[in-house]
């Protein structure tokens, strides 16, 4: 084992240690921000606690043009977890650990690379990123602190990906007349039979994009993640409420699709709340977006990255790129692995996102 490798598996151990799960978001601004700001000796660190258990740590050498950004929360664990997702195990091959994936890996070959590179260089870690109630990149982004690119450090498997889908989470309510099951007008007055007449159309609708292409991706992602309502079998249901979400190409534009979602078909809901929203990558129209995927391509190439294909996952690297940055994802680990029981990286992806982050930071040396 390298010592590169040696060092890195040294921070992931102690940052897998913290709880950080999100929910329930309880996070404060020691622990885990302690640990890093001890580990990054020679930066300027400025710790904020935006409430409700967000909390970022802004670390700053010389004066960078590049800034990194990392999410330090995990999803929960689930009961499939065959030991303590909170204590690191390591094989010949691997690193099994909440967030060793998602993304404390990358975090912890920052802190290695830090150690053994000179050069200038940001990093901005948050805690807030895997729920709907994000807080820390929009009061960083509030501060307009100029870099001339981003790397968000989400599963690539050390590539390059220039752009992935944007997201849109939705609820929605329906509203039925209660009444006797037996009566002929349970499927016009069921809430329920409306949402379900709503699903068959919003199902057709996805289907008629499938044609839809953009930098390797395909179509539209849509899921229905819950439906609830209803009383009992023999009530017609007064209520029916609807969650529902969808991926679009950087190519689709979501207002246009939330209107089709929402009052384009027969079955119309009563109310209908966007619930989150995050643009694709690259963020803007067609051409701007464009123009943004090329940029992001000609700093890949300068600091040697490998660029890899779109991907469908979304990153907050969008985010950056609609407030005018240019930005790319990169970090170690395969998305199939996040958010999953047993969750692991590869070694080998420690060692090769260590050493990228290590030619980046040393092609910024004065």
């Amino acid at each position: 084992m390298s010592d590169l490798l040696a060092s890195t598996l040294q921070h992931l151990h102690a940052l897998v240690a913290f709880d950080t799960r999100n929910p329930p978001r309880d996070i404060g601004t020691g622990g885990i921000f302690d640990y890093l700001h001890a580990n990054l000796p020679g930066f300027d660190c400025t710790v904020t606690d935006h409430g409700a258990g967000a909390v970022s740590l802004f670390a700053v050498r010389g004066k960078p043009k590049v800034l990194f950004n990392v999410h330090l929360d995990t999803v929960p664990d689930s009961p499939h977890w065959t030991a303590s997702p909170f204590e690191l195990r390591v094989s010949d091959t691997h690193a099994i650990g909440l967030g060793a994936c998602d993304i404390k890996g990358a975090a912890a070959a920052l802190l290695t690379a830090a150690a053994h590179a000179d050069g200038d260089v940001a990093f901005l870690f948050t805690t807030d990123e895997e729920a709907n109630d994000a807080r820390c990149i929009a009061a960083f982004l509030a501060q307009k602190k100029p870099f001339d690119a981003v790397v968000v450090a989400e599963p690539t498997r050390g590539e390059a990906v220039l752009a992935h889908r944007g997201i849109s989470s939705v609820l929605m309510n329906f509203k039925g007349r209660a009444g006797h099951a037996s009566g002929g007008n349970a499927a016009t007055d069921s809430a329920l039979h409306q949402a379900i007449r709503w699903g068959q159309h919003a199902l057709d609708y996805v289907e008629s994009q499938s044609h839809q292409r953009f930098g390797g991706l395909t179509g539209l992602r849509f899921n229905i993640g819950r439906v609830e309502g209803g009383i009992k079998a023999n009530m017609i249901a007064p209520s029916a409420e609807v969650r529902f979400g969808f991926r679009p190409l950087p190519s689709m534009d979501i207002d246009t699709l939330l209107a089709t979602f929402r009052g384009g078909f027969e079955a119309q809901p009563a109310e209908f709340q966007e619930t989150f929203r995050g643009p694709p990558l690259p963020a803007g129209d067609i051409a701007g977006a464009e123009a943004r995927r090329l940029k992001a391509r000609d700093f890949a190439d300068e600091v040697g990255l490998t660029i890899g294909n779109a991907v469908d996952f979304w990153t907050e690297a969008s985010l950056f790129s609609q407030a005018g940055y240019t930005a790319i994802v990169c970090g170690s680990g395969d998305i199939a692995q996040a958010h999953t029981a047993d969750e692991f990286v590869e070694l080998a992806q420690l060692q090769q996102i260590t050493q990228s982050y290590m030619h980046i930071l040393k092609s910024q040396a004065r």
